[in-house]
């Protein structure tokens, strides 16, 4: 083989044997800035609960790690999330958990794989926020599942989220 098209060819052959990971959901979560004397970062939750208001996968946990793992005890603050999932499970959970983050859009791809076994129906994303010294918040997404067509939907926090937006792709 000439020397020139064999890496090609392996790169080729590479991304024919890759999976292919669609994200059909994507969320964005605003974290805003609060004008206070003393401000924490909030802990949030995301997860998906059925139109009975029952989960069914948690997608992100953003909350402070540390080694002593002292955040941990502050998760029940998340009150919807906490008594609906959070305290029957063990935290960190791999492939959701993760550090707070700041002031700013976040991005939360879903993966496809999350959401392959989700029988049809109408469903919600909920977004709980809560923080040291501050408030808390929830805001529900719609989601009919599976997205026949594109779908946005958009809530606007008052306190401790700013605007979050849910895109699909069919």
């Amino acid at each position: 083989m000439h020397p020139v098209l064999k890496p090609t060819l392996i790169g080729a052959a590479l991304l024919m044997s890759a999976p292919v990971t669609a994200t059909p959901l994507l969320l964005e979560v605003e974290i805003p800035r609060l004008d206070t004397a003393e401000y924490h970062r909030p802990y949030v939750a995301v997860w998906l609960e059925s139109a009975d208001r029952k989960t069914i996968k948690d997608i992100a946990l953003w909350y402070q790690q540390d080694k002593a793992n002292e955040g941990r005890k502050w998760l029940k603050d998340l009150r919807q999330w906490w008594r609906l999932s959070g305290r029957s499970q063990e935290v960190p959970a791999e492939g959701v958990s993760g550090a707070t983050r700041p002031v700013g859009v976040h991005e939360v791809k879903v993966p496809e794989s999350v959401l392959a076994d989700l029988p049809a129906g109408d469903y919600s994303v909920v977004v709980e926020a809560s923080r040291e010294k501050g408030g808390r918040e929830l805001v529900r997404l719609p989601l009919a599942w599976p997205a026949d067509a594109k779908l946005a939907a958009d809530a606007q926090g008052t306190t401790e989220l700013g605007k979050v937006s849910l895109r699909a792709q069919p």
